[in-house]
């Protein structure tokens, strides 16, 4: 929280070269399942949350932008890939949105409703009763993993990224 008690969210690309703010009310986070998003977030759907009421910025960097239609362009880091905006500029409903997977703390922004359910894949209502393990259960890959050092920026700001040693 900032000192007048207005929330603040930070966030950004897995590198680091793509940083953002967010202080004040966000929107209703969401989750779209159109194809268009399946496609522009290479999942089964996406987790977006407007910022459209909120003092926005891009602290680092800023995203390359694709134009996915007539009316949206998608928003993403050239460097590494990673999904971060749903801009549509002339729909005052949506303006801004970001990736809900690109904020520092996305368990803050719950999805509170779905969109684009005639795209939804048949299986994704069931995916909360498959089987869950660990990532250090799989014995296939725990030798990999073991000395695995992960370059992805951390969960929170930096003055300067990547760091001297990577």
């Amino acid at each position: 929280m900032s000192l007048d008690n207005e929330p603040i969210y930070t966030g950004g690309c897995q590198c680091g070269a793509v940083r953002f703010r967010a202080e004040g009310a966000l929107g209703r986070p969401s989750i779209c399942h159109c194809r268009m998003c399946q496609k522009a977030f290479g999942s089964f759907y996406a987790p977006l949350v407007s910022v459209r009421d909120a003092k926005f910025r891009w602290t680092r960097g800023e995203p390359k932008r694709f134009q996915s239609s007539n009316h949206v362009k998608r928003g993403f880091c050239a460097e590494c890939g990673t999904p971060l905006t749903f801009e549509a500029p002339d729909n005052s409903e949506d303006g801004l949105a970001l990736a809900i997977g690109a904020f520092d703390h996305p368990d803050e922004l719950a999805p509170a409703i779905q969109w684009g359910i005639e795209g939804k894949l048949p299986y994704v209502d069931t995916l909360h009763g498959l089987p869950g393990h660990e990532t250090m259960e799989d014995v296939s890959v725990t030798d990999y993993l073991s000395d695995l050092v992960s370059y992805q920026h951390p969960d929170h700001d930096t003055e300067k990224w990547p760091p001297e040693e990577h």
